[in-house]
């Protein structure tokens, strides 16, 4: 494993020393190296019997009822990660290397690399180069994160620690071609190809969309229109609603998501991000249903820094999968609704370098899901913990 760290990092290099010898004008590159690690305890309210995560099982119960942070009753490690970026004037090259239970979660559609189950192909987070040629006009190559939605992985960036159920029903990352135009500071453009949606590997030849139009109405005020449209198909299925044969060109996957961001005052903020997503046939190999089923959320974000080590932020969500072709599901493994609300604090210590969040969670589902100590399910569940970032 070392060698091939060894190897990665020199392949970056190399290309740095490129860029720099072959734009004689240019100044020099810049490199950077950064990352973060976190921890977390989380308790559930519920004190349910087993050692269950946040809904994930215990008592036959299926579903992701949290995206990461799936361990409550015991302490937890996320992510260590570590981030090497060499920025010139006609090229940037990114090195995005993760590491522990968050990092397998993020690659769920990457779990087996070149080498079988445990290579480090699950490391890869990001790795992609971005040439610039000019200004205003640039195009990136590689696997990078996706564009669809307000929050993202890495848990220094979002102000609440456990992600929303918009972001855990993906996407989380592509492996592609995009080109990036900027009309000006308050406007801008990305289109691009794709592999299958979450998965390194493509599992037939037509290639995703992915799309994003940006503009800045006003000073602070951020809006972003995300797309993608992907064909999942890789052959004929069979469904167990009367025989009926979905062709491979009739399987797909598609998904609008709007996210703006306003910075009211120097300290209030608000965000907003809605989705709605459709699919049908054999997405992921699933074999997925025969008619286009719809799923879709929405998310309001606010947060006020009392002071520069202090803030408090509180999410509320609502997110509808009663078509069940997502992971959000209820009790007996049906399709299910729900609405989440999310308080957060934040204290930052160490000169910047330590993030501690308290937090609060409550999620009230549509029907039974979660367990409880006797055994018995109830549809409601709180938590409440601290999670501790250290980022560099």
């Amino acid at each position: 494993m070392r060698k091939r760290f060894l190897l990665g990092f020199s392949l970056l290099a190399s290309l740095a020393t490129y860029a720099q010898d072959s734009t004689t004008t240019s100044a020099p590159g810049k490199f950077t190296f950064s990352g973060y690690m976190d921890t977390y305890y989380f308790g559930n309210f519920n004190n349910p019997k087993s050692q269950s995560n946040l809904g994930l099982s215990g008592a036959g119960i299926p579903g992701n009822a949290r995206a990461f942070d799936q361990k409550a009753g015991q302490f937890g490690i996320g992510l260590v990660q570590a981030k090497a970026v060499y920025t010139a004037d006609k090229v940037e090259a990114v090195a995005d290397l993760v590491f522990g239970p968050f990092a397998d979660l993020g690659n769920y559609g990457n779990n087996v690399g070149f080498l079988g189950a445990g290579s480090t192909a699950l490391a890869i987070k990001q790795a992609y180069i971005t040439m610039k040629a000019t200004p205003k006009l640039s195009f990136t190559a590689g696997q990078f994160g996706t564009h669809i939605g307000y929050e993202v992985i890495d848990a220094p960036v979002n102000y609440n620690y456990s992600l929303s159920n918009l972001f855990n029903n993906g996407p989380f990352y592509h492996l592609g071609l995009k080109a990036q135009y900027a009309f000006s500071d308050r406007a801008a453009l990305m289109l691009g190809v794709v592999n299958n949606v979450d998965n390194i590997f493509d599992n037939n030849k037509k290639k995703g969309i992915i799309g994003q139009f940006f503009f800045s109405p006003v000073a602070g005020w951020n809006v972003y229109l995300n797309g993608i449209y992907s064909d999942e198909a890789s052959k004929d299925i069979t469904t167990t609603n009367n025989a009926v044969v979905v062709p491979a060109d009739k399987a797909n996957y598609m998904l609008f998501d709007l996210t703006t961001t306003y910075q009211v005052t120097s300290k209030f903020f608000l965000g907003l991000n809605a989705a709605k997503g459709s699919q049908k046939g054999d997405y992921q190999n699933t074999g997925g249903p025969a008619t286009a089923q719809t799923w879709g959320g929405v998310a309001v974000y606010s947060n006020y820094a009392f002071t520069d080590k202090f803030g408090l932020g509180v999410r509320y969500e609502s997110f509808d999968n009663k078509n069940g072709v997502r992971a959000l599901l209820d009790a007996n493994g049906n399709g299910a609704s729900v609405n989440s609300i999310t308080v957060t604090g934040n204290i930052t210590a160490a000169d910047g370098h330590l993030l501690l969040k308290p937090e609060l969670r409550i999620d009230s589902y549509s029907a039974n899901k979660f367990e409880k100590n006797d055994g018995s399910l109830t549809p409601s569940q709180t938590t409440l913990g601290m999670a501790a970032i250290f980022k560099f």
